[in-house]
């Protein structure tokens, strides 16, 4: 009659510590997702902790710039292996508005960023070719979420992350070397290509092996999971990259603020473009919301990858980039609330009762 009992007890000891791992994991999840949700903080975080790390511990810093190679490749990977390529196929179905965003991302915007970049920092080649890096590459990522909290069209924009990712790996080398970025240093790009190829093989090959091994649920659960760890790796390289750097950066801290006027005004050049664009095609709301983000959120995580592959040891460049992003989140959650508060204008507007006139 003992053991019975014995071994109930065992049971329900062991149920209670499995329940306990449980619920801490998950509380643990939630904790790291409302961080996740929130990547201008960690940004934040990552630049005043490297940065503090690299001035108190210089040799720290140093030995941290061996790290940040396998730290790019990881997150180029992550990018690369979220993009869904069936979604070039659904592009076809609304033509007018994947070329127009097309047109507008990769013929306008770049002469407004190379125009935006050559006012301000022309004097300085190095930031210079940073912002151009910046400013070149059209999201692939976040501007869909941001898409999606302002009500607009979600599924338009999945087409569009395909054909921006594609489209700026084979024409960014193109504007590096068209808007005279390079000054002394040239670009290999055999190198940038081979840095590429591998992370771009290695998706391409885990996505087909899953689809093929693995049941769609899986596939489903194993998505969001690299969603999350894109601002885990990019805040870790951020770290990395400024803790490593830093000490060079401090003699550049009197141009800053003509960095943030920079980015500044290429997100409203470019807020004012998508407006423009919008009213003289006559794109309807959810067109017009996806129009604006795709057109003022930038690709940062690629091109601070693409970034260190062509310009080694040159953390200027990396400074426009990483600046660059500190500004862009908090300049998407604006045109967020903007558009928010223009549909609920237009929802009362149709609310209100319409007047008849009897005369």
């Amino acid at each position: 009659m003992i053991l019975p009992v014995v071994k109930h007890s065992s049971v329900s000891v062991k149920s209670r510590q499995t329940v306990l791992v449980f619920y801490v994991c998950k509380k643990f999840m939630n904790i790291l997702t409302r961080l996740v949700g929130h990547t201008t903080s960690l940004l934040l975080v990552a630049l005043l902790f490297g940065s503090g790390l690299g001035v108190l511990s210089p040799e720290t810093g140093k030995s941290l710039n061996q790290s940040i190679d396998p730290s790019i490749l990881f997150l180029v990977f992550l990018l690369l292996f979220e993009v869904p390529l069936k979604g070039v196929l659904k592009g076809a179905t609304n033509l007018r508005f994947i070329s127009l965003a097309w047109a507008i991302n990769f013929l306008v915007v770049p002469l407004i960023g190379f125009g935006v970049a050559s006012i301000f920092l022309s004097g300085n080649g190095l930031l210079y070719t940073g912002l151009i890096i910046y400013f070149m590459a059209p999201c692939t990522d976040w501007y869909l979420g941001f898409t999606r909290l302002a009500k607009g069209n979600v599924e338009l924009g999945a087409a569009l992350l395909p054909i921006n990712m594609l489209t700026q790996l084979a024409l960014v080398p193109v504007y590096l070397l068209a808007f005279d970025t390079t000054v002394a240093y040239k670009v290999d790009l055999s190198v940038l290509l081979e840095w590429f190829l591998q992370p771009l093989a290695a998706a391409v090959i885990l996505r087909i092996a899953l689809h093929c091994i693995a049941p769609e649920q899986l596939i489903k659960t194993f998505l969001p999971i690299c969603r999350f760890c894109i601002p885990i790796v990019l805040t870790l390289l951020a770290a990395q990259i400024f803790a490593a750097n830093i000490n060079q950066l401090i003699e550049y801290l009197t141009i800053v603020p003509l960095l943030l006027v920079a980015i500044f005004t290429f997100f409203l050049v470019t807020y004012l473009l998508s407006e423009i664009v919008a009213k003289l095609v006559h794109l309807k709301y959810p067109e017009h919301c996806l129009l604006a983000f795709t057109t003022g959120a930038r690709n940062a995580p690629l091109m601070l990858g693409l970034a260190t592959v062509a310009f080694p040891d040159q953390p200027l460049i990396y400074a426009g980039t990483t600046i660059g992003m500190l500004i862009e989140f908090p300049h998407l959650a604006a045109l967020k609330a903007l558009f928010l508060a223009r549909l609920n204008l237009r929802r009362v507007d149709q609310s209100k009762p319409t007047k008849l006139d009897y005369t």
